[in-house]
C-alpha cells in the first residue's frame, strides 16, 4: 500500500484515539473495564474489518493496513488488546472456510454486529505445545460434541464467535502430531450456558481474559473450517499475522515510550538543568529509539512478504520478537527517565509498562521464536 495512504490512515486513527485520553485508559485499568466505547469507534470507522474484502462488507486492505491501524493505536496511549483479535483471526475463516461460512458471518463482523475476537488455542497443560491439546470434538451425526478447557482465551467474555482448535483424532492414532487438529467456529450466544461456561482470570493488566471450559457441548458439523484434521495448519498462517501486527503494536508501544521519555527529559529540571542534558539520560533514549526504528522495518518487511503470499515465517518471528525486545526496552528506559512519577497512575507510564511486558511472553514466548530461528533458519539440532 502506498505510503501516503498510509500516512492519511495513521492521521485518522490517531485522530480518533486522541477522543479517548489518558483519563479514559486509567478509569478502565481501575476498574477492570471493558473498553466498549472504543472498541465502538473503531468498529464504526471501519479499522476493524480491514482485512475483511469488500465483497463481504469490509474495506479489503491489506496487512500493512491493519500494522499501520494498530501501531497508532498503541502509538496513541491507547490499548487495542481488547479488539485486534477481530482484525487478524478471521484470516481462519477468509482462507480455509467455504463460501456458505464466509456470507453467514463475514459481513456481521465488518459491521459489527458480529464481534469475532475470541480463539480457544491454550490449554492450562499444553502451553505452546499446541499439538498436545486435549480438547476433543467427537462427531456424532451432524454434530460434534466438544469437552475439554482452554485457557488465555482473551475477550471471550465479549465475543459473539470464537474459533476453537480441538482434536477430532487422538494423538496417539496420527502419525503426525500436527494431524487430527481441527477448527472450528462456534456461536457463543447461543453455546453458553449450554455446554459453555466462561470464568475470567484476573492478571495484572486489564486484558478481559478468561478460562472457558467446554462439557458436551454440541457444534453443528456445518462449523468445521475446512478439512477434519487439517486444523493446526489453518491456525498457522493466522499465527503469523497475529506475530506480525503485535509487532506493530510493539512498535506503536515503543513511540509512545520515547516520545513520553523525550519530552520529560527535556522539561524536567533537576540541579537547575533539564535531566535531559545528562548523556546518562540520553543514552538509554537514544538505545531504545534505535532498537524501534530497527523493530519497525522487519515488521514492514514481514508485512510486505505475508501480502505478496509470500513465506514469511521467519520474518513474521523476528518481527514479533525484535519489537517485543524494543517496546520492553523503552518501557524500562521511559520509567527510568520518569524517576517516582514513573510509578504514579496519572502519567500513564506504568500501565503502558505493564501492558507492553506481555508481549515477551504472548502470543508466543521468547524462547520459542529462539528456537524456531536456530532450527528452521540456522539448522541447529531441534531441541524440543
Amino acid at each position: 500500500m502506498p505510503e501516503h495512504d498510509l500516512r492519511e490512515i495513521r492521521d485518522a486513527v490517531a485522530k480518533l484515539c486522541a477522543g479517548f485520553p489518558g483519563e479514559y485508559w486509567r478509569e478502565l485499568d481501575r476498574e477492570r473495564r471493558y473498553p466498549t466505547e472504543f472498541v465502538r469507534a473503531l468498529t464504526d470507522a471501519g479499522y476493524l474489518s480491514c482485512l475483511i474484502p469488500e465483497e463481504y462488507g469490509g474495506t479489503g486492505l491489506g496487512l500493512s493496513a491493519a500494522a499501520a491501524i494498530l501501531e497508532e493505536i498503541q502509538r496513541s496511549g491507547a490499548n487495542g488488546a481488547g479488539c485486534h483479535a477481530q482484525i487478524y483471526i478471521m484470516g481462519t475463516l477468509l482462507r480455509n472456510g467455504s463460501d456458505a461460512q464466509k456470507r453467514k458471518y463475514l459481513p456481521g463482523v465488518a459491521t459489527g454486529a458480529l464481534r469475532l475476537q475470541a480463539f480457544g488455542v491454550t490449554e492450562p497443560d499444553a502451553g505452546t505445545d499446541t499439538t498436545s491439546i486435549r480438547t476433543a470434538a467427537v462427531r456424532q451425526g451432524d454434530r460434534y460434541v466438544i469437552n475439554g478447557q482452554k485457557v488465555w482465551t482473551s475477550r471471550a467474555e465479549h465475543s459473539d464467535l470464537m474459533f476453537l482448535l480441538a482434536r477430532t483424532t487422538a494423538r496417539e492414532q496420527v502419525k503426525k502430531k500436527t494431524d487430527g487438529l481441527s477448527v472450528f467456529l462456534v456461536d457463543m450466544r447461543e453455546a453458553l450456558g449450554r455446554g459453555l461456561s466462561i470464568r475470567p482470570i484476573r492478571t495484572m493488566i486489564n486484558h478481559a481474559t478468561t478460562e472457558v471450559f467446554f462439557d458436551n457441548l454440541e457444534v453443528p458439523a456445518e462449523n468445521l473450517i475446512g478439512v477434519e484434521g487439517r486444523g493446526f495448519r489453518y491456525i498457522l498462517d493466522g499465527m503469523n499475522a497475529e506475530r506480525i501486527l503485535i509487532g506493530a503494536e510493539c512498535v506503536g508501544d515503543a513511540r509512545w515510550f520515547i516520545a513520553k521519555a523525550t519530552a520529560y527529559a527535556g522539561e524536567r529540571r533537576v540541579f537547575g538543568r533539564p535531566i535531559g542534558q545528562n548523556q546518562g539520560v540520553q543514552f538509554p533514549i537514544a538505545r531504545a529509539y534505535m532498537a524501534c526504528e530497527a523493530a519497525a522495518l522487519m515488521v514492514e518487511r514481514a508485512a510486505q512478504l505475508y501480502e505478496n503470499g509470500q513465506p514469511c515465517g521467519k520474518e513474521a518471528n523476528m518481527a514479533k520478537q525484535l519489537a517485543s525486545e524494543a517496546s520492553w526496552q523503552a518501557a524500562d528506559m521511559c520509567l527510568q527517565t520518569h524517576g517516582g512519577f514513573g510509578f504514579a497512575e496519572e502519567y500513564d507510564v506504568e500501565r503502558k509498562f505493564r501492558e507492553t511486558r506481555l508481549y515477551q511472553i504472548a502470543p508466543i514466548s521468547t524462547n520459542l521464536v529462539l528456537s524456531y530461528i536456530a532450527e528452521h533458519v540456522l539448522g541447529l539440532p531441534r531441541s524440543y
